[in-house]
């Protein structure tokens, strides 16, 4: 049976309590990352996984005590599967927070504040854009020239699926007037449109079924044979860079 992401307020536990349902959070959690970082088959639903994080956050903000080095809350993702390369990652790759109501974005807002060191009057800009659910990769320029690709792994260490990721048709093979160095971070996804079309094709061939576009992107990216990737609808959305050896935009 999981742990329930409830229950008792953290501050009514007792230190023994805590540290119990501490440890049974992180068994969990720790088994959930497993099946969705590595195996691309989760067993839990988005919501269901982020109560069970935010109950073991609350319990550690209430027993710093419990807060240790190993612990889910400090991990982006999970550690790179078997069968893969490890690729360390020269600026780390980190993962979005969560907010779940107003309170949240009001706290998340004010810390940017206190951070930037503005007034209460002051304008915070903000920019928005749809979170794309898939897979995240670092692709890595030297001289204009692709030479490295790996996924986010646990966020210090992923996985080199480098030749995976050349048979993508919208990731360019070299870039010309790019920096010595460049570091392109983004999401390998799946459009709804291209998974209904490929889970139709998969029963056809009696062949594994997908249980969403997000598990059909990863589980695609993540084979070892890069000719079923190559066989497979991938698209990039590319978002930000890791390491530069020269600016490449002012914001």
């Amino acid at each position: 049976m999981g742990a329930k992401a409830g229950g008792v307020p953290p501050g009514d536990l007792t230190p023994l309590e805590a540290a119990a349902e501490w440890e049974t959070l992180a068994k969990e959690i720790a088994g959930h990352d497993k099946a969705y970082y590595q195996k691309d088959a989760p067993k839990i639903s988005d919501a269901g996984y982020d109560a069970l994080r935010r109950r073991l956050e609350t319990i550690e903000a209430a027993f710093p005590n419990l807060a240790r080095p190993d612990s889910p809350t400090g991990r982006v993702g999970a550690a790179p599967a078997a069968g893969f390369s490890k690729v360390s990652h020269s600026v780390p790759m980190l993962s979005l927070g969560n907010a779940f109501d107003d309170g949240d974005v009001h706290e998340f807002v004010a810390r940017v504040r206190r951070f930037l060191g503005l007034g209460e009057d002051e304008a915070v800009e903000i920019v928005c854009e749809p979170k794309i659910d898939g897979l995240s990769v670092s692709l890595r320029y030297e001289n204009g020239q692709f030479v490295l690709g790996a996924t986010r792994g646990d966020g210090t260490t992923g996985e080199d699926i480098t030749d995976n990721l050349k048979t993508l048709s919208h990731i360019p093979m070299s870039i010309k007037d790019a920096p010595e160095v460049l570091e392109v971070r983004g999401e390998v996804f799946m459009t709804r449109g291209d998974f209904e079309t490929l889970n139709k094709e998969q029963e056809k061939a009696d062949a594994k079924v997908f249980a969403n576009p997000r598990n059909a992107a990863a589980g695609s990216l993540r084979q070892k044979d890069p000719a079923v990737t190559a066989s497979r609808p991938l698209s990039l959305f590319a978002y930000g860079w890791g390491e530069v050896s020269a600016p490449v935009a002012e914001t």
